[in-house]
């Protein structure tokens, strides 16, 4: 679609070089997922969540998560209001419609887990009262490699919120190039262009739901979830929610890629980013090459 392929381009101004990870991350989106970048500080991470808020013209948040902060911090608190004699609530940060979740694996446990029921039901509970957050409402989370200071480990239910994992890695050297001489990139995020609003994020996200899907396509699906259960490798295999997700994005890669029918190979570009952080290895390994290879052993075509 000519609007999607707009949308890259503006945020492919300021994150260049990653093609790939921004329509991976536009995918994400357009599923109503939540976006989970893991990377090495300085690789641009803040600058694809600002920028995406921008180019979607979304009410845009960015918490910095600290071992300090506390579940009140990110969902808010109620105040007495001695003139009323009655509590209100003051909104945190999560009412927006683009979180930047900064460094998410720097916060304890008790903390991340404050935003599972708004990842999972779009709402949040206070003091027993449910207010629904804004509409689109997205996470783009970003957390350091756990073997740097200061991190913990994001809980597998934590985890299991993100429809994806991305990462944005070093750029090449002619890109790096093209990267110092741009100039500083705050400047350039602020003079991106909107190409879509909230309200047409919404109906390409509704769009996304129309996209079809063969019997045989599902059943391509299934067969790659069967397989991680079934491969000693893992310590457990892919959940049910797991396989919607991963259909979910890969209807919105057929969405992006201008078609409304899902092929095996919108499957295969969003399985990594989908899988990999679901998955744990038993004795070590590479997961990534372990999922790889589950999609080299599982056919297309159910064989006979």
């Amino acid at each position: 679609m000519q609007a999607l392929d707009k949308a890259l381009a503006q945020v492919g101004r300021v994150v260049l070089g990653k093609e790939e990870q921004l329509k991976l991350a536009l995918a994400c989106m357009l599923a109503r997922g939540h976006l989970l970048i893991e990377d090495l500080p300085g690789m641009g991470k803040t600058t694809l969540a600002h920028a995406l808020a921008r180019v979607f013209q979304l009410d845009y948040r960015r918490v910095q998560f600290t071992s300090d902060m506390l579940p009140a911090d990110i969902l808010g608190v109620s105040v007495f209001d001695p003139e009323t004699r009655q509590f209100s609530l003051r909104e945190g940060p999560v009412f927006t419609q683009l979180l930047l979740a900064d460094e998410i694996n720097r916060a304890t446990p008790k903390t991340q887990s404050a935003l599972l029921e708004a990842m999972e039901e779009r709402q949040v509970t206070l003091d027993g009262s449910t207010r629904p957050l804004p509409e689109p409402f997205f996470v783009v989370a970003t957390q350091n490699p756990v073997d740097q200071a200061g991190t913990f480990v994001l809980p597998e239910s934590q985890l299991d919120r993100f429809l994806m994992r991305i990462s944005l890695g070093y750029p090449s050297p002619e890109v790096e190039l093209d990267l110092l001489a741009g100039g500083d990139l705050r400047e350039q995020v602020r003079e991106l262009k909107a190409v879509i609003n909230g309200e047409g994020l919404v109906k390409l996200g509704r769009m996304v739901e129309t996209i079809r899907a063969t019997r045989e396509l599902l059943d391509y699906v299934q067969r790659l979830l069967e397989a991680t259960r079934e491969d000693d490798r893992f310590v457990a295999g892919l959940s049910p929610r797991a396989g919607l997700g991963l259909l979910r994005a890969a209807r919105a890669w057929a969405l992006i890629g201008g078609r409304d029918y899902v092929l095996p190979e919108d499957v295969q570009a969003v399985w990594p980013a989908v899988a990999e952080h679901r998955l744990t290895a038993r004795q070590g390994g590479s997961v990534a090459a372990m999922t790889q290879s589950l999609l080299q052993s599982v056919p297309v075509v159910r064989r006979a």
